[in-house]
């Protein structure tokens, strides 16, 4: 559902025409042994929609850094779309986004700042870093505002890796950093998940001995993509053995999905970490934008030269201070996106497909063919779901969408595994979008 906001005066738009889709989210295996350097063809350059000249032509030159696009989820879910599809046709499980979209206090509070969209409103931005440092007992000058989770998970890599201070992360696991390491110069070290069959989560211990010297090590906890959470244990043993100047990297996106610990405490007590929070994941403002970097402020300066300092939007501000104090939101929402989740993967499992056991709000299924095959045919029945990791090239992933979508995905799902995809691929990007994808978000 779309929201149309007035540009200014007063709001035209009543609240009851905005309300939420009551909707719902959620795994897979195949193992990969050993450590893999980014020096391989499993490269994020070769999982992407443009081409590796492409890439190379963004990232030559001194000013390489300050001109690279950030990528984020929506540009890597649409760089393996079949094609530019409009979002309006078809069932979109692709994105990892959250189709309730801003809860109606959040719309609201956008609806009611905008008569206000000519002033930069710069104290705003204090005002919700205050707010979310006063609830998670924070001291505010460890909080930093950016439009989305996106660009302080580059400016952390391109901070602290380089040509000798490597970059490691899981495998499968979010590609962004990837690219910021590229960017970088510095090798990139895959980390096969532990028991990829069962928990699927971060082997911590083989990621500490991967590399004598990363410059950062890339926790996504729950994992995107595998929904899977890695134990408190395991991240309390990162913190205290990794090197004395490797910055452990914690990407909870997706953290309020699952009941796994929050790791903000490591940040009050002056840990090299820098813990990431987003608000597109279960407060649904992919396309509103905000997010914070926590660590300490030293480190948060450390970042902060890469970017960050323009103004950020006053309607993501407004929408995303609301969001904190609306009290049973979290709750509410995680129960919906829970409860889709063990419907759907209650029914895989009942079909006899393997799916990674997620607390989130996406899961990988085993599909026991390529995956792209899967994809493609999925696609022509414009349901359209998230892409394929090379070390599961046999597993889709799969965003939860709402109970209706999640019944449409079985439907559509059980045709196509009862046919034959053999030979199926989805259909490329065009030219335009595969040389420019920076500007198209899915």
């Amino acid at each position: 559902m779309g929201c149309h906001f007035p540009v200014s005066g007063a709001s035209n738009v009543h609240p009851s025409r905005l309300k939420d889709i009551h909707g719902n989210y959620q795994p897979s295996t195949i193992p990969s042994k050993g450590v893999n350097s980014m020096q391989t063809s499993e490269d994020p350059i070769g999982c992407s929609g443009f081409s590796r000249r492409t890439f190379f032509r963004y990232a030559a030159g001194a000013s390489a850094v300050a001109s690279m696009p950030i990528l984020t989820e929506a540009h890597l879910a649409l760089a393996q779309r079949p094609h530019f599809n409009d979002p309006n046709i078809g069932i979109h499980i692709d994105a990892n986004e959250n189709p309730m979209g801003p809860c109606d206090a959040a719309r609201q509070a956008m609806i009611d700042i905008v008569p206000r969209g000519g002033r930069y409103l710069m104290d705003m931005e204090e005002d919700l870093t205050n707010t979310f440092a006063k609830i998670e007992g924070l001291d505010p000058e460890s909080v930093a505002a950016y439009a989305g989770s996106s660009e302080p998970l580059h400016y952390t890599v391109l901070t602290f890796t380089d040509k000798s201070k490597p970059l490691v992360v899981a495998d499968p696991g979010y590609e962004a950093p990837m690219w910021a390491a590229k960017i970088a110069g510095a090798e990139v070290l895959k980390v096969p998940l532990s028991d990829p069959k069962g928990e699927a989560s971060h082997n911590i211990k083989a990621m500490l001995a991967a590399s004598s010297n990363p410059g950062v090590i890339y926790i996504c906890n729950p994992n995107n993509p595998t929904g899977t959470c890695t134990s408190r244990t395991d991240i309390e043993y990162a913190v205290a053995n990794a090197p004395k100047d490797t910055m452990l990297l914690i990407d909870e996106a997706y953290i309020h999905l699952c009941d796994a610990p929050r790791s903000l405490d490591f940040v009050k007590d002056g840990k090299n970490v820098i813990v990431l929070r987003t608000f597109s994941k279960l407060y649904g403002m992919a396309g509103v934008r905000m997010g914070f970097a926590v660590g300490r402020p030293d480190l948060l300066k450390k970042i902060s030269v890469h970017g960050g300092f323009n103004a950020l939007p006053i309607t993501a501000l407004a929408a995303a201070k609301t969001s904190l104090l609306q009290a049973d939101l979290v709750t509410a929402r995680k129960k919906i996106i829970g409860d889709t989740r063990a419907q759907t993967l209650a029914w895989l499992k009942s079909e006899g497909y393997a799916a990674t056991p997620s607390e989130s709000n996406c899961f990988m299924v085993d599909v026991r063919r390529p995956g792209k095959e899967v994809q493609a045919a999925l696609a022509s029945k414009e349901m359209f779901v998230g892409r394929i990791w090379p070390a599961w090239p046999n597993s889709l992933r799969i965003t939860v969408g709402t109970p209706d979508e999640m019944m449409t995905f079985r439907k559509s799902f059980t045709e196509v595994m009862n046919s034959s995809t053999a030979g199926l691929t989805p259909a490329p990007l065009s030219r335009r979008l595969a040389e420019h994808p920076f500007t198209h978000l899915s």
